[in-house]
């Protein structure tokens, strides 16, 4: 059984945002524009953060990417009283959205704020429908939006595997920020398979996760800056 995780090098990573790109025309995310913007109400299930490390004026700049976390132990599972959001046998954090009742539990439980709620009914003019991805849904008003590791295209590679009467395989099935990192930052695989280059990465001496000491165990992996 696959357990799906993440290892983003932060030494690679340069800050271009194509991740956060790629992942918000993969997944149909709605452009907010300036007043969304304004009330703090954008959506982006992969968020590059600028962080700011030592004292002026020796100080040190690092951009983090963060998608949702995809805890083994999600907060958020434990407080939505309509299990709309929920983890699969492979340690994907799902978000059903046509059982999400908006309550944003879910969200205040998170502490890395990576859910979203969808404040305004999406917004896509004609002349950009043609290019809305087909294999996502377009989420109504008053849910909880959030990364799901392209869940979709995942569930494409088992198809053709099953097809081809075959196992799945490392290169068959990437996630669309990893699959856009210009620099190779990101990588995605199985993370109990020791032939997956993620699970190698994820066992490496600069390897760390965020906030660990809350024992949400996160299957997203960070490697640290060399120095």
């Amino acid at each position: 059984m696959a357990r799906w995780g993440m290892v983003i090098d932060l030494d690679k990573c340069n800050g271009c945002q194509a991740c956060e790109v790629a992942c918000r025309s993969e997944n149909n995310i709605a452009v907010g524009g300036p007043q969304a913007a304004s009330e703090h109400r954008t959506i982006s299930w992969m968020q590059v953060r600028a962080e700011v490390e030592g004292e002026w004026p020796d100080i040190r700049s690092r951009f983090v990417p963060q998608p949702c976390m995809h805890c083994d132990r999600p907060p958020c599972t434990l407080v939505c009283p309509v299990q709309a959001t929920s983890i699969d046998r492979e340690g994907i954090v799902n978000q059903i959205y046509a059982r999400c009742i908006g309550c944003r539990y879910c969200a205040n439980a998170c502490p890395y704020t990576v859910k979203f709620f969808n404040w305004h009914k999406p917004d896509h003019p004609a002349s950009t429908e043609p290019g809305l991805n087909p294999d996502v849904s377009v989420r109504p008003v008053g849910v909880i939006e959030k990364c799901t590791f392209c869940s979709h295209r995942l569930q494409k590679a088992r198809e053709m595997a099953r097809v081809e009467t075959r196992p799945l395989r490392e290169q068959d099935f990437t996630t669309a920020c990893a699959d856009s990192c210009p620099t190779g930052a990101i990588v995605f695989g199985n993370l109990d398979d020791p032939t997956h280059r993620v699970a190698e990465l994820s066992r490496d001496p600069r390897a760390f996760r965020l906030q660990e000491g809350l024992g949400t165990e996160p299957k997203v992996y960070y490697l640290s800056r060399r120095d």
